[in-house]
């Protein structure tokens, strides 16, 4: 009976774990769409934890594209072009503000580009395919910085005043309106210099708000403030404590362009063998720069922008000579692999060439969720329909089994934040007659034993034991197929070899350990003369 008790503690432990990771899916598509898009930090919060829809259910833009190998000598070929490439177009995806896109590489030298929610694939060709732009910039001191913002609060007010006079001049002559509406809403940043703040992501979209207005022209880029300033964006933090963007005060003249760059290569820090740094190399005219810059500014930090984002601050430790550079203080070998990436990207080290571009629109993309629905729908009840008919009692058991197979697929899902497509949905359809295919050899071999004269708990031992070797054989089949699948298939096929896969290991769960566990528990209770099955 002890036994029995830790087997449902288990069970309900189980579906405790399932329930928490498979909440926030529930309460995400509850939303409408208008609100599932929302920067509001509870429903960003939501979209972050919930599982994700693919391109063909919510509509937008897939494209397949191959990076021209051929037109990079052999010498000149550093074997990271495409991770270059694929850097390149998110760091333009993401200032596009495209949400959840999928940028990875396929094969050798293809890139599988899936944009949900945009579905024009004239603009993708026009973000993909122009030049990047990297260059260096002095992070300016704290008193120009302090000036930049006086100059957006005094614009943004203006706009304030503008808007509120437009809606009602008698309102705007006894409003008194926030004289700081942009820097109010800023923070410093700790431990970081006097030249960059911090926006919190509770404030993040009306400071962006803001920025656009006043410090961004869409055609030629951040607009230069008093003494040569323009505010540029960082990249997001994700701290769960304090989530947020810093927003640097830079020069708006470059100290030196990335076309001047030559390598960059991870290096062991000499001072910590456990870190790494990235060494940077220069070609003769950029190292002349690089001195003169580092000498006329140590101490101060230089800040690396690639496409309008600062992705890198280093602080200029000394006047550096002979055109190589060695970056510090970075926070572990991924971001140091990164900045390697960013220092050498640019531009696109080569051609791309469009293998495949496809759009999906957003009804196109609701009718598929309605149809797949139906047909899940429609399977599950065939299949309860048969097994209540041909197996009884026992039949319902099966049910109950498919039920907590489906909350464990979506849990799992919900908490690996998968994503959910067309071919996962037949995935999910697959899953369920399969889910009922292992309780089918345990019922089938229960009534053989059952036929031969054994007892009912003799049979339900037997059935359990003689059929586990077949469930597991059939199922770890099927299993490896869909790893394949998933490992080395593309877009679709990997939707339907992530449902198919996670399914499995939940079927052969609920068909072994549950449904054996509810017989157990009944036998324990009072010895069963007959069984209805």
């Amino acid at each position: 009976m002890s036994n029995l008790r830790l087997k449902w503690a288990f069970l309900f432990a189980v579906l405790f774990v399932a329930g928490f990771f498979l909440l926030p899916t529930a309460r995400f598509y509850k939303l409408d769409r208008a609100e599932q898009s929302s920067q509001d930090p509870s429903v960003a919060g939501l979209r972050e934890k919930a599982m994700r829809l693919g391109l063909d259910l919510q509509g937008g833009s897939y494209l397949v594209y191959e990076v021209d190998l051929d037109k990079i000598p052999e010498a000149e070929r550093k074997g990271d072009e495409v991770e270059r490439a694929i850097e390149i177009i998110r760091n333009r995806v993401d200032a596009y503000g495209v949400t959840e896109p999928v940028i990875q590489k396929s094969g050798t030298n293809r890139i599988v580009i899936q944009l949900p929610g945009l579905d024009s694939p004239e603009r993708v060709r026009d973000l993909i395919g122009k030049t990047a732009r990297l260059d260096f910039r002095i992070v300016k001191s704290g008193d120009e910085l302090l000036q930049a913002l006086n100059i957006v609060d005094q614009r943004v007010a203006r706009r304030q005043r503008g808007q509120v006079a437009r809606a009602d001049s008698s309102v705007a002559d006894s409003l008194l309106l926030n004289e700081k509406p942009f820097s109010s809403l800023l923070q410093v940043y700790p431990g970081r210099q006097a030249g960059i703040v911090f926006v919190p992501a509770t404030n993040l979209e009306k400071v962006e708000a803001m920025w656009n207005a006043v410090c961004f022209d869409s055609t030629k880029g951040p607009r230069v403030l008093t003494g040569g300033t323009v505010l540029e964006w960082g990249e997001m933090v994700d701290d769960a404590a304090n989530p947020g963007k810093s927003l640097y005060a830079l020069s708006a003249r470059p100290e030196l362009s990335g076309s001047h760059i030559k390598d960059a290569q991870i290096a062991p820090d000499p001072q910590n063998p456990r870190a790494s740094n990235v060494r940077l190399f220069l070609d003769k005219r950029g190292a002349g720069i690089f001195t003169r810059v580092t000498g006329a500014n140590v101490g101060r930090q230089l800040a690396i922008v690639l496409d309008n984002v600062v992705r890198s601050a280093p602080v200029i430790q000394d006047k550096i000579r002979g055109g190589e550079a060695r970056i510090t203080g970075l926070n572990g070998d991924a971001e140091a692999r990164m900045l390697k990436i960013v220092l050498r990207a640019g531009a696109l080290p080569t051609d791309l060439h469009a293998i495949e571009e496809r759009t999906v629109g957003p009804t196109l993309g609701r009718d598929s969720i309605e149809q797949g629905l139906r047909a899940s729908l429609l399977g599950l009840l065939l299949v309860i329909v048969v097994m209540v008919v041909w197996y009884r009692a026992s039949g319902v058991l099966a049910v109950l089994a498919l039920g907590l197979n489906l909350i464990f697929l979506f849990a799992v899902l919900g908490a690996i934040r998968g994503t959910l497509t067309l071919p996962g949905i037949a995935g999910i359809v697959l899953t369920i007659g399969m889910a009922v295919d292992a309780n089918v050899l345990v019922f089938e071999r229960i009534r053989e034993e059952l036929r031969s004269g054994k007892t009912v708990r003799g049979a339900i031992d037997a059935g359990y034991s003689r059929a586990l070797v077949t469930i597991l054989d059939s199922n770890l089949t099927t299993l490896i197929s869909s790893i394949v699948l998933f490992q080395f298939g593309t877009g679709p096929i990997r939707g339907f070899a992530l449902t198919l896969m996670v399914g499995i290991i939940a079927n052969v769960f609920t068909a072994v350990f549950v449904t054996r566990l509810i017989y157990d528990s009944f036998m324990a209770k009072r010895p069963l003369k007959s069984l209805s099955i």
